[in-house]
């Protein structure tokens, strides 16, 4: 077996460790003699699978006993309709912060539900870098308010909780969410697609406050009604098990690693070093404002991007994956999630070194 680098954005790299235990585990799961996706959601043994799950994620995170956990299905997308179905049933506005592609796929979802309106947006920047506080237009009569603290495609990221006064703040948190430890109790709202730092694709927690579960009116299809799920455990459908499985596994990776303190520290090390390479080189360019830089997605460009095709298949070659920029902005992306060790990085600068020498 040989296993490459990999710097996908999502579905992402996964921890060796848990893809080891889970092969270990997959056709015989704790001596029932079938594997986890075969078993029923409501029987015991899975049912102490979703419990430990939401017991270490919580650990984790810190999250207080006044907020709901959900383990849902349909991804962040589902989530971009499911805010305003379920925080804004009397028609108020609701405040969005526009500052990349999934922000903008979240604001166009809301619109379909209701007035939406756009406190601040760095498009006219090119979507480089995050918007002077001091310019916000915030509706004091919004019903929330919704941003998106990293942005995976143009690697632009908040560094700062923002303070929205007393409205539910409302976060995607998809290629954020475990890289850090984070003051829960400042969100109404915390969501995210697990391919990122959680798990396989198929499964999105969902982290909310519940006085927020009292909005709905009994008018949101059932899959996306927070309350409901929240009454059935998320087991209003047959959820999707076996990435809430895995989900628990990384969950339980992640505090054998010292929890998210510790993986703090490793990830702005990564972010730091390979941020601090392409800035001394004449070569590579990242495109984003440094204050707004994102310790997750590092986009960068070279300087003549004709060489852009032989430098990804070089990259390929030497093991290095999935380092092709977004179709909307091209370019290059690393995207050094926790699974992403920094062995990985290092050797992505080594390349990137040599292939300059070669061809600046």
């Amino acid at each position: 077996m040989s296993r490459i680098w990999n710097f996908s954005a999502g579905p992402a790299a996964l921890p060796q460790a848990v893809l080891e235990r889970a092969r270990d585990e997959m056709l015989d799961f704790h001596g029932t003699g079938m594997s986890v996706m075969e078993m029923s959601h409501r029987g015991k043994p899975f049912m102490e699978v979703a419990e430990k799950a939401e017991a270490d994620l919580r650990k984790l995170m810190g999250i207080p006993d006044d907020y709901a956990v959900l383990f849902l299905q349909g991804g962040a997308t589902g989530q971009f309709s499911a805010i305003p179905m379920n925080l804004q049933p009397g028609g108020q506005p609701m405040d969005y912060i526009d500052t990349g592609a999934w922000s903008g796929k979240a604001i166009k979802e809301a619109q379909k539900v209701g007035p939406v309106n756009i406190v601040a947006s760095s498009q006219a920047e090119g979507y480089a870098s995050i918007p002077e506080r001091s310019t916000w237009k915030l509706d004091p009569n919004a019903a929330y308010v919704h941003y998106t603290p990293n942005e995976t495609i143009g690697g632009v990221e908040f560094h700062e909780v923002p303070d929205v006064g007393d409205k539910p703040l409302v976060a995607d948190m998809s290629s954020t969410i475990l890289s850090r430890p984070i003051d829960v109790s400042k969100f109404g709202v915390i969501y995210a697609g697990a391919q990122k730092n959680i798990g396989p694709a198929g499964v999105t927690v969902v982290i909310v406050r519940k006085d927020l579960l009292e909005r709905e009116k009994g008018q949101v299809p059932a899959v996306l009604d927070w309350k409901l799920q929240a009454d059935n455990d998320s087991m209003y459908n047959t959820p999707p098990t076996f990435g809430w499985y895995f989900a628990g596994l990384v969950f339980e990776w992640l505090l054998e690693q010292g929890g998210l303190e510790k993986m703090a520290e490793i990830n702005q090390r990564k972010a730091d070093k390979l941020y601090r390479f392409i800035d001394n080189s004449a070569f590579y360019r990242n495109p984003v404002e440094p204050s707004a830089r994102s310790w997750m997605n590092v986009p960068f460009i070279l300087a003549d991007d004709s060489l852009d095709g032989p430098f990804l298949k070089e990259a390929d070659a030497a093991g290095l994956s999935s380092l092709k920029g977004h179709r909307s902005v091209g370019g290059m992306r690393a995207s050094i999630y926790n699974a992403v060790p920094e062995e990985a990085v290092d050797a992505l600068i080594e390349f990137m070194a040599d292939f300059e020498e070669r061809h600046a």
